[in-house]
């Protein structure tokens, strides 16, 4: 007997969510049950959906949240969530982070924060801990390279200028761009950032080099220095 000739009700519970999709397509589909196919089995008292429910509600029903969460965090937070399961499940949320963050390549030309928040958004937003970065670019604006420069706590990562203008110069840049995440969520640049962000203006005078923006970003938004008229100099 073919599978098509099986109503949907006599599958398999934890095969469902995988018919489905071949069925009636990914439109079709719950989170759950993406979801679920990521888990790919269930246990002896859950399906792979109910396992996948179970997640989301530890999350809020937010994917972002879920997003946050690491393989200890999610194995320890419903039972029949082993490493194998989490794992996949962290790997295919850092794999939409990276799709997503593909908008602006190296050779683009940077016009705007708008722009740079499609690079930085997915990647930052739903960190646990902050991150610094600094984007390079030439005289045309086209973005040469970027670079991690730090990684840190909930509250601040420290930040090397020395660090972000070796590679400048390594890149013979002429601009740069810098981008660092809230994890809280709240974008209001600190009385750190604001101070970081004087410093890494004055230095980069020093080297003939032009800061053009600083972003902050959280929970899906961002904030522009640049657009609020804060990049002066210390």
């Amino acid at each position: 007997m073919s599978i098509d000739s099986v109503s949907i009700k006599d599958w398999a519970v934890e095969d469902r969510p995988r018919e489905k999709m071949i069925h009636t397509g990914l439109s079709s589909m719950t989170d759950a049950e993406l979801l679920a196919i990521l888990i790919g089995s269930g246990t002896i008292g859950d399906s792979a959906v109910s396992l996948a429910q179970k997640l989301l509600r530890v999350a809020d029903n937010d994917l972002v949240q879920l997003g946050r969460l690491g393989v200890k965090d999610l194995s320890a937070a419903v039972k029949g969530i082993g490493p194998a399961k989490a794992t996949t499940i962290v790997a295919a949320m850092e794999l939409a982070r990276r799709r997503r963050s593909e908008a602006v390549q190296p050779g683009d030309t940077i016009r705007s924060s708008a722009q740079l928040a499609r690079v930085f958004v997915p990647m930052l937003s739903d960190l646990p801990y902050e991150e610094f970065w600094v984007v390079l670019l030439n005289r045309a604006n086209r973005m040469v390279a970027k670079y991690r420069i730090s990684m840190g706590g909930v509250n601040n990562s420290v930040v090397d200028p020395r660090i972000v203008f070796k590679y400048a110069l390594q890149h013979l840049a002429s601009g740069l761009v810098f981008c660092h995440n809230h994890p809280s969520g709240n974008l209001s640049p600190s009385k750190q950032d604001l101070s970081l962000t004087k410093r890494l203006v004055s230095g980069a005078k020093l080297f003939d080099l032009q800061v053009l923006d600083h972003i902050i970003v959280g929970d899906g938004s961002y904030f522009s220095f640049a657009d609020d008229g804060l990049l002066k100099e210390g």
